[in-house]
């Protein structure tokens, strides 16, 4: 799911790729719907490329996403009072206790805490790839016929 949704550098917000060709992208405003064509030259970073220092190894954006939705119940964030009251990294360090503080910006937090809202105000409740793998495979098994039962026993 993360793969189709991109950030473009110097615009606000998040996009979903629509189309592609040669070397020019269709994307679609995920706030607006409105569509235009970005150029190979602009900065275009797939959501699903994205990932935050920890302390151990990086974390891939999509985990992140997953454990602030799972902890906040699907909820959005209220960023401005958590600006105001907690504190960017405060409320990302119950999310990811072990962020690397040096590393990770409050403009990092505060663009993840904003990408997060966006996405689950359009209705995004899984971010992680392997979910979907999941998911697809479940489906393809349901789709599979049953063998009779003929075709079950040894001849």
């Amino acid at each position: 799911m993360l793969r189709e949704i991109l950030a473009i550098t110097g615009k606000p917000g998040l996009f979903k790729i629509v189309s592609h060709s040669g070397k020019t992208l269709i994307v679609e405003d995920l706030v607006s719907g409105k569509r235009f064509p970005v150029s190979a030259r602009e900065r275009v970073v797939s959501l699903g490329d994205i990932a935050m220092y920890t302390e151990s190894e990086d974390k891939p954006l999509g985990e992140i996403l997953d454990t602030i939705y799972t902890k906040e119940d699907g909820k959005k964030l209220d960023v401005k009072e958590i600006i105001s009251s907690d504190g960017l990294k405060t409320k990302f360090e119950e999310y990811i206790p072990d962020f690397d503080k040096d590393r990770v910006h409050d403009s990092d937090v505060k663009k993840l805490f904003t990408w997060y809202n966006l996405l689950v105000d359009k209705g995004y409740t899984k971010f992680t790839e392997e979910e979907q793998k999941e998911e697809s495979s479940k489906e393809e098994e349901a789709l599979e016929e049953p063998k009779s039962d003929k075709e079950k026993e040894p001849k």
